[in-house]
């Protein structure tokens, strides 16, 4: 299914976002937890433009074949992306934003002293 063009978009699409976004967290523009919400994001996006390629291009060829094609998977890709970073970014915000996952993610040197009595 995800082969040739559909695999290529994908990759650079959600490849180029995720350097920005290391670039970012590198600068600390970003903090962690920001950091893989948006890195969630960027990976679902990228196998949202994938699918989007893929079955907006099958779309396009069944109505009208060969300028179709182009167009649909060029509007499926952008739909398939928009959606993709749409639930990436909501799965990363219910999965690294509790206080369970906030917790396993400071170092290790703050909790030991946070749980010494004082």
């Amino acid at each position: 299914m995800f082969e040739g063009s559909s695999l290529w978009a994908g990759v650079i699409s959600g490849g180029m976002t995720q350097v920005q976004d290391t670039n970012a967290w590198a600068n600390g523009q970003l903090d962690k937890t920001n950091y893989f919400i948006r890195t969630t994001g960027n990976v679902t996006g990228a196998l949202g433009v994938m699918a989007g390629v893929e079955y907006g291009g099958i779309l396009g060829t069944s109505i009208l074949p060969g300028v179709g094609t182009v167009i649909g998977a060029i509007l499926g890709g952008m739909l398939g992306d928009r959606i993709g970073r749409t639930v990436g970014y909501q799965a990363g915000n219910a999965l690294f934003n509790t206080q369970i996952t906030q917790n396993m993610m400071q170092p290790v040197t703050q909790q030991s002293t946070a749980q010494q009595p004082h």
